[in-house]
């Protein structure tokens, strides 16, 4: 419940100054990241199903955010980067990013900040061992 209203929160604030869903944020803060990605990275990345971040990629592509490349290695596959549009769009969201999560941050000391940390950490891995995601069995 607690990961839904953050998401929620995000989303209000990005959806009402950018229009951006949480999908779409999702993957221009992925590849805001650094080099162009495959899709499939990007899907890695977001932890999101494939029809999310297929439908997320059209939209921005769409809105001149994102741009797409046939993969040199894979034709089926696209390469994505984000579109000069994006970018600046990417360098104006990271600040007010930055501040919502001080903004939340601030109802924990640095302590819990960091124990809760590593206990989500802990729990994504326990759940990806438990879906099958890490190569392990559960």
């Amino acid at each position: 419940m607690a990961a839904e209203s953050v998401s929620r929160a995000f989303a209000a604030r990005y959806e009402a100054e950018f229009g951006l869903s949480i999908p779409e944020w999702r993957v221009m803060a992925v590849l805001g990241e650094g080099a162009p990605l495959s899709t499939q990275a990007v899907i890695a990345a977001t932890e999101m199903d494939r029809v999310k971040v297929s439908r997320a990629v059209i939209r921005l592509a769409d809105k001149g955010l994102v741009a797409r490349a046939p993969h040199p290695e894979d034709q089926r596959a696209q390469v994505l980067r984000l579109a000069p549009d994006g970018e600046a769009l990417y360098q104006r969201i990271v600040p007010r990013a930055h501040a919502l999560q001080a903004e939340l941050a601030e109802a924990l000391t640095p302590e819990e900040i960091r124990l809760l940390g590593g206990m989500l950490e802990r729990l994504r891995r326990r759940a990806s061992r438990l879906l099958g995601e890490d190569g392990e069995s559960p």
